[in-house]
C-alpha cells in the first residue's frame, strides 16, 4: 500500500469510536464512518507499521444490517453515523465496541468481571435537548446557510431542516432564524478574516416542562442603534411561532450573546437578554434541576434518566458516609445521591453550572449538598472532609494524572466512574488496576442513539477495603 492508493475492500469490523477495520493484504487498514459488512472504495492517507489510515470514498455494496437512511441528511451531516442500520442493530454494535475495550485491558490484568450489555435510550428520535447551529454558507461565496457542518469540513455548513434527532420545535426555529437573517442580508462572522455578524444558534430544550431557552450568539461588528432593532424584530418573530402554536413548547429565555473570540467555539464575552430568563428547568427521577446556556447537562434527558438510574443502583442503597461527586456539572448526580449520603460535594469547574446547581438543590429542598466551583485537580486539596465513596463523571478526555493520583490516595472502597468516552475510561482503568482496584462490573448506556458515542457506567472495588485494613491493623 501506498499513501493516495485506492483501493476496495470489506469492513471486517467498527471499533471506537467508528473506525471501521478493513483487511487488506494481512494489514490492517481504519476507515472511519462505515459499517461491518460494507464493500467500500478508499483513499490510503496514512501508513505506519503494519497498519494504515483511509478516508471512505463511496459505499459500493451496502451491509445486510442496513435497511437504509431515514433522514434525507444522513451521510452528508457529520451528526449521525449509523442511521442506516435499524437500532437493535445498532445497540448491538455499539455493546461489542465497548466490550472489546474492555477486555483489552482487564481479561490479561484481573480476569473474568460481569459485563451488562448496553441499555437503549427510552427515544431513539427527537432526543436531544441541546443543539449547536452555525452561520456560514453551503459553499465558497454561497448565500447565508445556519446549520451543521457538512462531514469531513471545517467551514461548508449542510442545512438540516428535516434533522431527526431533535424535535419539531427546533426545526421550527431552525428555520425561521435562517429565513429572518438572510432576507435581511445580514453578514456571518468569516473563520478566515474574522470579519462578520452571526456566528452561532444555541438552543436547548427541557423534556419534562418543554422550556426552551435560546441563544443567538454574535460579534459586536454591527452599528448598535441597527443591532437593537434587528434584535427586537428577530425576538417578536421567535414569539410568533408560540403565540401561533407552531411549537409544542414554550420561551424561557431568548437571549443575545456577544462572542468576539477569533476560535470558533460558542462562549460569552457579554449575554444580554432580549425576553424571559437566563435559564429553564428540568425534571429527572423526580427532582428539578436549573439548566443555563453552557452548564453542562446530558443531552439526551430520557436516557439520562436511564444513566442516573443505573448509577444510583451501582452505588446502592445503604448510608455511604461522605460521597464526592467529582465533574458534577449541574449538580445531577450530586443531588440524586443525597438520599444515601450524610454528605454529597459537588466539584465543577463551570462557575455557571456550580450556582445551577446550587439553585436546583435549594428548589428540591435537599441540605446535605454543597458544591465548589474549581478544578478538580486543585479543589481536591481544599475539601476538609474526607471522602468515603467517590462517583467520576469526567470529561471526554477523562481524569487529569495528577488528579486521578489524588483520588486513589483516598483508599475508598467504591468508585462510580460514568464515561462518556470509552478510550479514556480504558486509560483510567489501567491507573486504577495498577492501584489495588478491580472491576466489578460495567454497563453501556446508549445517550446518542445514531452517533458514534455511547455512555458507560463502571463500579471499581479495592481489593483491600480500608475498613479490612483497619481491621487488620487492630488484630495485630
Amino acid at each position: 500500500m501506498k499513501k493516495g492508493e485506492i483501493l476496495e475492500g470489506i469492513v471486517e469490523r467498527v471499533d471506537y469510536p467508528a473506525k471501521g477495520i478493513v483487511m487488506v493484504e494481512d494489514q490492517v487498514v481504519v476507515v472511519k464512518n462505515t459499517i461491518p459488512g460494507q464493500r467500500i472504495r478508499f483513499r490510503i492517507t496514512k501508513k505506519h507499521s503494519g497498519k494504515a489510515e483511509a478516508v471512505l470514498l463511496e459505499v459500493l455494496t451496502k451491509a445486510p444490517v442496513e435497511s437504509g437512511p431515514s433522514c434525507s441528511h444522513f451521510g452528508v451531516c457529520g451528526g449521525c453515523t449509523y442511521l442506516s442500520m435499524n437500532y437493535e442493530e445498532q445497540l448491538a454494535l455499539k455493546s461489542g465496541q465497548v466490550k472489546r475495550l474492555l477486555d483489552q485491558v482487564l481479561l490479561s490484568r484481573q480476569g473474568e468481571y460481569l459485563y451488562q450489555g448496553i441499555k437503549a435510550s427510552p427515544k431513539a428520535y427527537e432526543y436531544r435537548n441541546k443543539m449547536e447551529f452555525s452561520f456560514g454558507n453551503e459553499y465558497k461565496d454561497g448565500p447565508l446557510m445556519l446549520g451543521l457542518h457538512r462531514r469531513g469540513s471545517m467551514y461548508d455548513l449542510v442545512d438540516v431542516s428535516d434533522c431527526l434527532i431533535v424535535d419539531e420545535d427546533y426545526r421550527q426555529i431552525l428555520k425561521l432564524t435562517r429565513e429572518f437573517f438572510a432576507n435581511r442580508e445580514i453578514s456571518f462572522f468569516h473563520k478566515m478574516t474574522h470579519i462578520g455578524y452571526l456566528r452561532h444558534l444555541l438552543v436547548r430544550k427541557a423534556a419534562a416542562t418543554g422550556e426552551i431557552l435560546l441563544a443567538l450568539v454574535t460579534s459586536s461588528q454591527i452599528e448598535s442603534r441597527y443591532e437593537e432593532r434587528i434584535l427586537q424584530e428577530y425576538q417578536e418573530e421567535l414569539l410568533k411561532l408560540e403565540t401561533e402554536e407552531k411549537l409544542s413548547g414554550s420561551f424561557a429565555g431568548i437571549l443575545h450573546i456577544v462572542n468576539d473570540s477569533l476560535s470558533d467555539v460558542v462562549k460569552s464575552d457579554e449575554t444580554k437578554i432580549l425576553y424571559g430568563k437566563t435559564s429553564f428547568y428540568e425534571k429527572l427521577l423526580g427532582l428539578t434541576f436549573e439548566v443555563s446556556p453552557f452548564s453542562f447537562f446530558q443531552t439526551n434527558s430520557y436516557s439520562a434518566e436511564v444513566l442516573y438510574d443505573t448509577v444510583r443502583e451501582y452505588v446502592g442503597k445503604t448510608q455511604k458516609g461522605i460521597v464526592y461527586d467529582l465533574y458534577s456539572g449541574t449538580g445531577t448526580i450530586t443531588q440524586l445521591l443525597s438520599p444515601v449520603a450524610t454528605k454529597v460535594i459537588g466539584v465543577e469547574i463551570v462557575e455557571e453550572a456550580v450556582e445551577a446547581a446550587k439553585e436546583s438543590a435549594k428548589a428540591n429542598g435537599l441540605h446535605n449538598v454543597s458544591f465548589l466551583a474549581g478544578d478538580v485537580l486543585k479543589v481536591l486539596d481544599e475539601i476538609q472532609e474526607k471522602p468515603d465513596y467517590i462517583v467520576l463523571d469526567p470529561p471526554r478526555d477523562g481524569i487529569h494524572p495528577k488528579a486521578l493520583q489524588k483520588i486513589i490516595q483516598y483508599q475508598v472502597d467504591h468508585i462510580v466512574y460514568i464515561s462518556c468516552k470509552t478510550t479514556s475510561l480504558v486509560r483510567d482503568l489501567e491507573v486504577f488496576l495498577g492501584n489495588e482496584y478491580y472491576l466489578e462490573k460495567a454497563v453501556a448506556v446508549d445517550q446518542f442513539p445514531w452517533t458514534a458515542n455511547i455512555e458507560v457506567v463502571a463500579l471499581l472495588k479495592r481489593k483491600t477495603s480500608l475498613s479490612q485494613k483497619k481491621k487488620g491493623e487492630e488484630d495485630d
